[in-house]
């Protein structure tokens, strides 16, 4: 598998969503396999990490997000479960699944019910350690052109991460106890 392949058959390469899908995703993969390289001994796959690190925003062109260069007719927050459906269709199960979960940190049937989203009824809460690793690394980078690269501290990290409720913020605190960064 080459990511970046799959990115280009669907991205125009040098268009500004393209470059800013590229840039984020190779930050987060960069913070993934960091992380993956402190747990060793709970196995982490670090190819499959990579490889889902660069991949898990692939359906953001589906979403109406200007801003970063996306045009499509659904709320950012869909990009997720569409970008899980485009990996399933071209048989990547363990990504599509890395796609769908790694919105937020994670979102349960209750959250989805809670805040009326336009999602499908269904738990999207990372199970796999590689999953969770993705999940948590994403969390540290933006998609904000000329900041992508930039690191957010963890203190901004879980602020932000706490507007999304006490669930959330729990996760996301438990995976830092957990990965130690």
């Amino acid at each position: 598998m080459k990511p970046i392949d799959i990115i280009n058959e669907f991205y125009t390469p040098g268009s500004k969503a393209g470059e800013i899908l590229i840039r984020h995703s190779e930050a987060v993969a960069e913070k993934a396999l960091c992380v993956a390289g402190k747990i060793p001994e709970l196995k982490p796959d670090t190819r499959f990490i990579e490889e889902a690190a660069l991949l898990h925003d692939i359906g953001i062109f589906y979403t109406n997000a200007p801003t970063i260069g996306c045009n499509g007719q659904y709320p950012y927050v869909c990009h997720g479960y569409l970008g899980c459906k485009l990996m399933e269709d071209m048989g990547y199960h363990r990504h599509a699944l890395v796609c769908e979960r790694h919105v937020g940190a994670g979102l349960s049937i209750d959250d989805i019910k809670k805040f009326n989203l336009p999602l499908p009824e269904r738990d999207m809460i990372p199970i796999s350690i590689e999953e969770q690793i993705v999940c948590y690394a994403d969390k540290f980078f933006s998609k904000k052109w000329g900041k992508i690269t930039e690191e957010l501290s963890v203190e901004a990290v879980v602020k932000k991460i706490e507007t999304y409720g006490s669930d959330q913020a729990q996760r996301f605190k438990a995976w830092m106890d957990l990965f130690g960064c």
